[in-house]
């Protein structure tokens, strides 16, 4: 039961992690962007993916070394730098 509640919330807390800052690309920076847009997608599915792997290999692989970690951070890194291209197209699309 308490991995269950666990998991419960985990599995909230990463859909909340990948659609709050999805909502907030689709009317922003990205609008006129179809490809950028795919890009930032895909990138938090591949977030969830990752997350939804150190979930189920917890108990097996723990970190999973390290690697899982490590996937997201630059995950994240490139998720910043689809918006500064975007960002940067707005401002040199005048």
């Amino acid at each position: 039961m308490k991995a269950n509640v666990r998991s419960i919330v985990f599995t909230a807390i990463v859909t909340t992690a990948v659609a709050l800052p999805l909502g907030a690309y689709a009317g922003g920076g990205l609008k006129g962007h179809p490809h950028l847009a795919g890009a930032q997608s895909a990138l938090g599915t591949a977030q969830s993916e990752i997350a939804a792997s150190q979930q189920a290999n917890e108990k097996v692989w723990g970190d999973e070394g390290g690697h899982a970690r490590k996937a997201k951070e630059l995950i994240d890194q490139a998720k910043g730098e689809v918006d500064q291209a975007a960002a940067w197209v707005n401002s040199h699309n005048k």
